[in-house]
């Protein structure tokens, strides 16, 4: 399996689309990793956004520097979506620094566990040390594709009555 992860350029909107519709024709209303991607309605607004969120200077104020990615196969079909979050503000510390999400058609095929791999390797070009990751407790395989990533049991938390586990990940 050959993935890349690139960053979302006006080009990818119908791809982009079809990849968020994958998600709401299965009933899942959230894409984690996405930057909002499933809340928002205009493409090119969303597009705006994760651009301008990449540079301290033009941040939304009440976000991190985020690098968001698209991770493609070798035919160039959106796969999965996964972002970076540079640094963790107080609503992140239980979040952790990146989400992800793999196309519903697409799942438990390892793309997930590819995807994190490449974005530990943007990280540490990026000067971080470690990651810090989030996940319900419920979400085995998103679990095992921290801990197969070198993901450390940390701590547990509750955000609106769920359970979930912070692993972290030491960057080498």
């Amino acid at each position: 399996m050959n993935i890349r992860l690139i960053r979302p350029k006006e080009e990818h909107k119908n791809e982009a689309l079809a990849f968020k519709q994958e998600f709401i024709d299965i009933g899942t209303p959230i894409i984690n990793g996405s930057e909002l991607l499933d809340q928002t309605d205009s493409y090119e607004d969303w597009l705006r956004s994760v651009t301008d969120n990449t540079d301290e200077r033009t941040v939304n104020p009440d976000w991190v520097v985020t690098d968001t990615f698209f991770a493609v196969d070798e035919n160039e079909r959106i796969v999965g979506i996964i972002d970076l979050r540079h640094t963790l503000n107080d609503f992140l510390k239980d979040f952790g620094n990146s989400g992800y999400s793999v196309r519903p058609s697409e799942r438990r095929k390892g793309y997930a566990t590819n995807m994190l791999k490449s974005l530990l390797d943007v990280a540490k070009a990026a000067g971080m040390n470690e990651l810090h990751l989030s996940v319900e407790k419920t979400n085995i395989p998103s679990i095992k594709t921290i801990t197969k990533n070198g993901g450390v049991y940390e701590r547990s938390f509750e955000f609106e009555g769920e359970l979930a586990d912070i692993y972290r990940i030491e960057l080498q």
